[in-house]
């Protein structure tokens, strides 16, 4: 437990102090999964803790509840009357193949028409594992990524460490931080109440790890704004992962709405995104075009497989990362199941995400030191070796939920009211607290 708290800690150059972890008990896997999103937690609170401690002289003390930090690892809305549509599509998951295991991930629309390009069209799960049966796991893996689709075989950590990407991976360090030149040194803005008041952060990320990261930073009082393209949607996750934020649409195909993106981006303190290496390079935004734009700019990025060796731009989510790194072999084994078992929850999401916040927020206290802007990268395969090296978890179960649980304030969504689990991280004279309920993807304007 501590163990990985210091890791996260050293990886962030934060101060390797102890952190208290109140409660019992661990959500059921054969990893260390509660102790991963208490120290993710608990870290990103250590880096607003150090940050008023360096604004104001007083440092804050943190503690983090193992049951909420576990709860809100899967999901901390608690509608009333209503439900979250499901986050998978209704064919996406584990199949077995001629010769293992394979996970293919169908979420968004073209990855489904990659998946129907390589194995023809699938009417239900019952007609794509028959299809899949047919196939070979390495060579089903490669067509369909090659049809640009998402796919991992299930490999185990073994295997993993001795492929090229995992080698790559392995090798990088935990968040990779770079320093940018310098702009102009500005005042704090914010205060011990809401430390990121006055920051704008423009957010281009999706699904769970970015937004993750952006709705922290929203609770500590910055002003996020998230854009997303034209079609793009999302419906499992929206209701999670947009509270506290405005969310707009932009098509950075088009020439006005490039021009508006340029205009947000010359304005914004902290950028997160989480495309692909390659994908905002090919829209013309780079890192040398974004340092051009917003030279004191704060940027934080994500990926999947890491950022070196020969899958740094191969699309992939938290599921499939767990495959191809050994978790959901690991996890097999352990539950002594006879199909892949995953973690109880996407744990590599939620703990990228609240270490891509901590980054953001320790580029932000070097910089009102200094001037300069900088950036981070994280990527989810790095995130599942610091978890697979931490060994097995904690035993003992959780308390059940309860509706005390549950903060008091009704959160009035488009969907219809919900209530938020009670926040999983303490920061004394610092309330975790959002001004706006979770919104409707392209609900606002895309303006600061």
């Amino acid at each position: 437990m501590s163990d990985l708290l210091t890791s996260m800690q050293t990886a962030l150059g934060l101060p390797t102090t102890p952190i208290p972890f109140t409660g019992e008990g661990a959500l059921p896997s054969a990893f260390a999964v509660t102790e991963l999103a208490c120290a993710s937690i608990a870290t990103a609170g250590q880096a607003v803790a150090e940050l008023i401690h360096q604004q104001t002289g007083r440092l804050p003390t943190l503690e983090v509840d193992r049951r909420l930090a576990s709860f809100w690892f899967a999901t901390s809305l608690r509608p009333v009357g209503w439900s979250v549509p499901p986050l998978w599509d209704p064919v996406a998951g584990d199949y077995a193949t001629a010769d293992g295991w394979i996970r293919l991930h169908t979420n968004a629309p073209h990855h489904r028409l990659a998946a129907d390009k390589v194995l023809g069209t699938c009417i239900d799960r019952a007609d794509m594992a028959s299809k899949v049966a047919r196939w070979n796991k390495a060579e089903l893996e490669q067509a369909v990524v090659d049809a640009g689709g998402c796919a991992a075989q299930m490999r185990s950590w073994q295997a993993w460490q001795a492929h090229p990407q995992g080698l790559a991976v392995n090798a990088e360090p935990l968040a990779h931080f770079d320093d940018m030149s310098a702009a102009s040194l500005e005042p704090w803005l914010g205060s011990v109440a809401q430390p990121l008041a006055g920051l704008k952060v423009l957010d281009l990320t999706r699904v769970l790890a970015g937004p993750i990261a952006s709705r922290f930073l929203a609770g500590l009082g910055a002003d996020v704004l998230r854009i997303d393209p034209p079609t793009w949607n999302e419906p499992g996750a929206v209701p999670e992962v947009t509270l506290g934020k405005r969310c707009a649409r932009l098509d950075l195909h088009q020439p006005a709405d490039r021009a508006t993106f340029e205009a947000l981006l010359k304005d914004a303190d902290i950028l997160l995104h989480g495309y692909r290496a390659d994908a905002l390079e090919r829209l013309g935004y780079g890192a040398a075009q974004r340092r051009r734009l917003a030279p004191g700019l704060i940027d934080v990025s994500l990926n999947a497989y890491g950022w070196s060796g020969p899958w740094q731009h191969r699309r992939g989510f938290d599921s499939l990362v767990q495959m191809s790194s050994g978790i959901a072999e690991a996890g097999m084994a352990w539950k002594q199941a006879d199909k892949p078992t995953p973690l109880p929850v996407q744990a590599l999401d939620h703990g990228t995400g609240y270490l891509m916040a901590a980054s953001a927020i320790v580029l932000l206290a070097r910089r009102l030191a200094d001037g300069r802007g900088g950036s981070a990268r994280l990527s989810l395969a790095r995130t599942a070796k610091l978890l697979i090296e931490a060994g097995t978890g904690d035993g003992a179960a959780l308390r059940p939920e309860d509706e005390a649980d549950q903060g008091l304030l009704v959160e009035q969504t488009p969907w219809g009211p919900a209530h938020r689990l009670q926040v999983p991280l303490k920061i004394t004279g610092t309330p975790l607290q959002w001004a706006l309920p979770a919104t409707e993807l392209g609900a606002h304007r895309p303006q600061w």
